[in-house]
């Protein structure tokens, strides 16, 4: 096989770049409903066909998430409730700060102040 270190050195840099838009995806979409340590993995394994780093950031990340979830269900149920509710604040809040909340309310014609966020 010949070495095209021009060619090899570009698709480098495209997984790195799509890689770590993946990644910094899957990580804002953690907390909320949906795939996102799905996505996180996803970046990872991506960035990992490239970076030997990545590969072992995402065993060892995986590892951790199964160790996670692992001690929540076997947690009692006032518990894994309470990480749910801790997740739905958190949720909120994220969404209460990025004005998410404010645009909805605007949407149906609130005009309450408090659902504005206070960076907006």
């Amino acid at each position: 096989m010949r070495r095209r270190p021009g060619v090899d050195l570009a698709y480098r840099i495209l997984v790195g770049v799509v890689g770590t838009v993946v990644l910094a995806a899957g990580i804002l979409a953690i907390p909320y409903p949906g795939p996102g340590w799905l996505i996180l993995f996803a970046g990872l394994a991506l960035l990992g066909t490239e970076f030997t780093w990545a590969r072992r950031v995402l065993h060892w990340t995986r590892a951790r998430y199964d160790a996670w979830t692992g001690w929540v269900r076997r947690q009692p149920a006032v518990v894994r409730l309470g990480v749910i509710v801790l997740t739905g604040a958190v949720v909120l809040v994220t969404l209460w700060l990025v004005n998410a909340l404010g645009f909805v309310a605007g949407w149906v014609g609130l005009r309450w102040d408090w659902v504005r966020s206070p960076l907006a």
